[in-house]
């Protein structure tokens, strides 16, 4: 892995363009040869990469300074260093992989085992498929062929879901890849299966509705105040009984 900390700009030119003006910057080149560019203050997310397979070239003479990636798709990300404040380049070897532990590994490995799960004519591709961000849980083919990407979280939040984007964004780079989707997840029933007691929003919605059953008797100290009551046209109110007793 080679490391420059230089003060650049970057150009890309592709389906779009964009510009990055000139700022000190953190370029990671792997020895896959995917070329990231790092800010400060934005975590693990590059601002711009190139995914491989790309080739990166470095400008001599009058280009001195000026970094050529292209893919095979023929985009390209030009970056111009103003000023190299750093460059060095680490050999790290092959690496372990990520071991995970806990419910979403137990998931991922019997997902993976009964893939058909996901729907009739799943195959799988592999687990763990290495990005240039790190790896998909699971990566599969539906029945029409189509790349099917997983992520697996033991909670479903938005960090999840901005994590499986920029996996789709990058496996749709990759012309052997394309197109690629998420799987579809499946909503579950707001009823326990053998009861017809509703759970989640649907219990959220009912218990609005419910007044505190001592509120008419008894001094219970609940903070509970029933729901109004229509008197008559375009009139709310309660009536006096149901508010005795609630303090």
């Amino acid at each position: 892995m080679r490391l420059v900390i230089a003060r650049c700009s970057v150009d890309y030119a592709g389906r779009l363009t964009a510009h990055l003006p000139s700022a000190p910057r953190l370029i990671l080149v792997k020895a896959d040869g995917s070329v990231s560019i790092h800010a400060d203050d934005r975590a693990y997310k590059p601002l711009n990469w190139m995914s491989p397979p790309c080739t990166l070239k470095e400008g001599t003479g009058d280009q001195e300074g000026v970094w050529t990636v292209v893919n095979k798709a023929g985009e390209k990300l030009i970056i111009t260093m103003e000023e190299v404040l750093h460059d060095s380049s680490h050999e790290l070897g092959v690496d372990p992989g990520l071991i995970k532990d806990g419910v979403e590994a137990h998931l991922q490995e019997l997902l993976a085992d009964r893939i058909e799960t996901l729907g009739e004519g799943y195959t799988l591709i592999r687990r763990e498929y290495m990005t240039a961000i790190g790896p998909v849980d699971i990566l599969c083919r539906d029945a029409e062929g189509r790349t099917v990407a997983v992520e697996i979280k033991r909670r479903g939040e938005i960090d999840g879901v901005e994590q499986l984007t920029r996996y789709l964004e990058l496996l749709n780079r990759d012309p052997h890849l394309a197109p690629c989707a998420a799987s579809s997840p499946r909503r579950r029933s707001s009823r326990r299966p053998g009861s017809s007691r509703p759970t989640g929003a649907s219990a959220a919605r009912s218990s609005t509705t419910t007044r505190c059953a001592a509120s008419r008797t008894t001094n219970c100290g609940c903070s509970e105040i029933p729901p109004l009551r229509r008197r008559g046209p375009g009139s709310f109110g309660t009536r006096p009984s149901d508010v005795r007793g609630v303090r």
